[in-house]
This record gives C-alpha cells, sequence and structure tokens, in this order.
C-alpha cells in the first residue's frame, strides 16, 4: 500500500499530467500571457499578482472544478510497481470473465458479419454521404432493412454471464458467511448493509428536504422548492461543481438542471467542442460501420416504441453514430475492466438497450453538441459500469449483489418465496439496473434518480431503488406462484414516486 504522502504526491502528479495536455491548460497560459499588458501585474510581484488576476477573472474556479472532476472520475493511484491492469481491475478473475465476455461479444459481431457478407467498416460512396448528409436532421425518417441485424446482446444474455462467476479462491474453502447467500450472484464481494447505506444517503432522511416529496422535513412543500431554487440560483453563480454536487442530492429543480449537470460533470460548450462534434459527424458521413445498423435497430426496437422518447429518434442516431466515432472515449478504457476491440469497431459495441442512456438527456438538451458531451461524460463516468464486469462498488457485478443482499436480509419472506416458485428477484430487476431504469419509470421521475446518481457519484442507488420496488410491491408478489406471474406484477413501474420509496426503503422500515 501507498503511505498517505506517497499517494497524495503520485494523484498531484497524475493530475497535473493529464491537465496539461487538456485544451484549459491551453487557454490558463494563453490568459496568464494576457496579463502581463495589465498595469497591475508587477515584475517584482509577478507569480502572485497572476494567480491573482487568474483568481478575480474566474480561471482559478475553472481550475479547481477540472481538478474535481479528475478526482471523481479516475482511480486513486496503485502502487507504482503495481501492474498497469490492476487500474482497470483488482481482481484476476474478473478480468478473465471481462476477456471472455468481450470474445463472445466480438465473435457475435464477426459472425455476423460473415453471415450477411457484410465489413466491419467501409467509406461511403460519394453519393450515399451526400444523401446522408441531406436526411442528417431526419434519420427517423429513413426505414433500412434491418430485419437480418440482430443485437449483439441483450442484458438477460449478460446476466447469465454474472451467474457463472466465480472466484476460484473461495470455490474449495467454506465461507459460512458468504454461503448463506442464496442469489444468483456468487462472488464474495463487499457490500454496503442498511445501516452503511443510511450514512452514505445520508441527505436522503425523513428530515431533509426533497424535491418531489409533499411532507418531508415539515416545511410546506413550495416554501422548501422556492428556497431549493433560490439556492440552486446561487449555485450556478458561484460555477462551484462540488457545490453543485452536494445540491442535487435534494433534487435537482427542472428549469436548472441542465446547468447543474453541466457544471457537475464540468461540461462546457466552448468552438473547439462543437468544432469536434463537427468532425465526427463528417466522420459518420464518410464512413459506414456494421455498428451503425445495431444503433439503428437498437433506438428502432427501444426508444422509437416509447412513449416519452420516440420524438427524439433523429437526435439519438445524431449522437450514438457520433460516439462510435469518438476515439476521446476510448480513454475512459485506461479505468475499464473492459479493453476495446482492436478493428475497426474500436468503441463501445451497443446491446440492446443501449440508446436507453441517451434518450433522457434530449429532454434537457436540444443543442447537438452538448447534447453529444453530456452523454459521453455521464457514459464515461457511469454508465459504462452497468455492462462491463468489475468488482467496482458502483459495477454492476456489485450492484446485483446489493440488491439480493438487501432483499435477503430485509425481505427473507418474500426473498424464499420468489426462488421456491423459481423467480429468482434479479431476473426480474436485472434489466432495470442495466439500463438505469430508463424507459421504465416516468421521465420526472428518472431524472430525480440520476439527480442522485451524480450527486452522490455512485450507482448504488439504482440498486437500492430495485430493493424498494419489490418492497412496495410485497404484498402482490407474496401471491404469485410464477416468474411470469411475478413479472405481471412488477410490468409497470411508470406510476411509481421514486423519491418516497427510497426515503420508507431506506429510513422507515425499521431496518
Amino acid at each position: 500500500m501507498l503511505g498517505q504522502d506517497g499517494g497524495l504526491s503520485l494523484t498531484i502528479a497524475q493530475i497535473v499530467q493529464r491537465l496539461k495536455g487538456s485544451g484549459l491548460h491551453a487557454q490558463l497560459e494563453r490568459q496568464a500571457r494576457l496579463s502581463l499588458h495589465n498595469p497591475e501585474i508587477k515584475l517584482e510581484s509577478l507569480k502572485e499578482d497572476i494567480k491573482e488576476f487568474l483568481k478575480t477573472s474566474g480561471w482559478e474556479k475553472k481550475l479547481q472544478n477540472a481538478v474535481y472532476s479528475e478526482l471523481s472520475v479516475f482511480p486513486l493511484p496503485c502502487h507504482p510497481s503495481a501492474p498497469p491492469e490492476h487500474t482497470k481491475e483488482s481482481l484476476a478473475y474478473m478480468r478473465k470473465a471481462q476477456g471472455n465476455w468481450e470474445k463472445r461479444i466480438l465473435k457475435s459481431l464477426n459472425s455476423m458479419c460473415t453471415e450477411l457478407g457484410i465489413p466491419l467498416a467501409q467509406k461511403r460512396s460519394i453519393n450515399e454521404q451526400k444523401e446522408l448528409l441531406s436526411k442528417w436532421n431526419e434519420m427517423g425518417t429513413d426505414e433500412p432493412d434491418l430485419s437480418l441485424f440482430r443485437p449483439v446482446y441483450a442484458p438477460k444474455d449478460f446476466l447469465e454471464v454474472l451467474m457463472n462467476l466465480r472466484n476460484p479462491n473461495y470455490e474449495n474453502t467454506e465461507q459460512p458467511s458468504f454461503r448463506n447467500h442464496l442469489g444468483l450472484i456468487q462472488v464474495p464481494l463487499k457490500v454496503k448493509d442498511i445501516p452503511e447505506l443510511k450514512e452514505y444517503f445520508n441527505e436522503l432522511d425523513l428530515n431533509t428536504g426533497q424535491l418531489d416529496i409533499d411532507d418531508s422535513a415539515h416545511v410546506p412543500p413550495e416554501l422548501f422548492e422556492n428556497e431549493h431554487v433560490r439556492i440552486g440560483q446561487k449555485v450556478l453563480m458561484e460555477q462551484d461543481s462540488a457545490a453543485a454536487q452536494q445540491y442535487v442530492r435534494q433534487g435537482c429543480p427542472n428549469l436548472l438542471r441542465a446547468e447543474l449537470w453541466a457544471l457537475i460533470l464540468n461540461v462546457s460548450s466552448q468552438p473547439e467542442d462543437v468544432l469536434y462534434y463537427e468532425q465526427l459527424k463528417s466522420n459518420v458521413i464518410q464512413h459506414d460501420l456494421l455498428v451503425d445498423n445495431l444503433i439503428y435497430k437498437d433506438v428502432k426496437l427501444t426508444a422509437s416504441n416509447d412513449d416519452y422518447y420516440f420524438v427524439f429518434e433523429d437526435y439519438l442516431y445524431q449522437v450514438l453514430l457520433c460516439f462510435s466515432r469518438d476515439t476521446s472515449v476510448l480513454e475512459h478504457f485506461a479505468y475499464n475492466s473492459a479493453t476495446p476491440p482492436k478493428s475497426y469497431v474500436r468503441g463501445v459495441i451497443p446491446f440492446h438497450g443501449f440508446s436507453m442512456y441517451v434518450a433522457p438527456l434530449c429532454f434537457l438538451y436540444n443543442e447537438p453538441s452538448k447534447l453529444y458531451q453530456m452523454f459521453r461524460e455521464i457514459y464515461v463516468r457511469y454508465f459504462f459500469r452497468l455492462h462491463s464486469i468489475s468488482s467496482h462498488p458502483s459495477g454492476i457485478v456489485s450492484l446485483c449483489l446489493l440488491f439480493e443482499t438487501l432483499l435477503q436480509t430485509h425481505l427473507p419472506q418474500l426473498f424464499y418465496h420468489l426462488r421456491e416458485i423459481g423467480a429468482q428477484p434479479l431476473r426480474i430487476s436485472f434489466k432495470w439496473m442495466v439500463r438505469a431504469f430508463s424507459g421504465y419509470l416516468a421521465t420526472d421521475q428518472l431524472l430525480l434518480l440520476w439527480d442522485r446518481v451524480l450527486g452522490y457519484n455512485s450507482l448504488e442507488i439504482l440498486a437500492v431503488l430495485a430493493a424498494a420496488v419489490f418492497a412496495f410491491r410485497a404484498v402482490n408478489l407474496m401471491e404469485v406462484t410464477s416468474l411470469a406471474a411475478a413479472e405481471a406484477v412488477l410490468a409497470d413501474l411508470s406510476t411509481l414516486k421514486v423519491m418516497p420509496l427510497l426515503q420508507i426503503f431506506l429510513f422507515a422500515t425499521g431496518t
């Protein structure tokens, strides 16, 4: 293990190194040079005067936000002598399982190419380029024949892989505490219990005001909302990422959410960001990838059939087609247990439901390059963890284990009943968690849930909500006698209110 001082020094060195290659570094240098023409800058106190100038002109705050963003995204450095793969995933059996899963996905992709007789990538003809450019803003009206294309995998395929995960060190030894776990996930990872969750999510308790709760904190909801909006406006004025992250733990007012999320994720639409988006678009126009068809297919199967999201079909194509060409996305593989394919498909291979990560953001951002930036940043911070195998607390394996542990510990009768009738709860909740509940909750409720994902910088809230849904429908679920009947009870989550469910489950059930 690294000592505290050594760890801090290494962290600082890594952040400095990463920021040196950023646009912010160039802007800071430019501003510092310009400040030399300022009569208030004196040669004898040059360093301090430039620091003061950067502070008063707002650049210090931008630097603070960039550092905070780096700390939020990148893992703490390992020991200098630790192999680089430990940054990606410290457990060897998890790395091996992820590697095998990637081989399966690539095999499926290659066999589709062979069956259909089409390449992974090819240059579009001049006529095809002109045609695509002319309908860029109305791609949803196009009806290509996608009948031969199939999603590379669906969440249920991924669940089967996770169910077969085993730690070889535990196979031949008795671990009584873990052997009592009767869920589908059979790997011994540390997950939070209810007391730890209460402490972690302490701002969600019954005495703290929350948006969308009528009777919390003994304050009339309209008074709380007015004051909350006032504070939110102040946070935006201050342009402080850390303050914004703390603020959204109590929920975001709809009018401020787009700006607050962008502040938390340190996304600001600079001219170079718009230019970068246009370059990606140009790449889409010039090259046809097999992945494009998978994106079309996914949007048609999911968002296009959703009452909330079908109107955003064109935006979804634009964002996802650009995303598939974005080499900057490859940077997140430094801390992702996954490894990018070494082929024309160098990024993320979409699965059934992938487009639902983007759809809710269309309610907040209508400028394509800003929408794109926000999706990319949310994906490389959070959503990639929902479809890669790792031991991270926000990874899908830990979320599944947390969900099952919460149910088995606090709703044992329900857990055993569903298990006995062949309706393991995870078989139902897995698809909710993999899609971060997108497409299952009403959009206003989904955005309130995602407020907390950003606010706590964690996906664990997804597992807690999944358990809370089962607790809420427990009486009906105790009466079912099959998996199909259990799925029917939980088929429609669109009327649920997220915050009351979470509060009752965590703070009002006597657990």
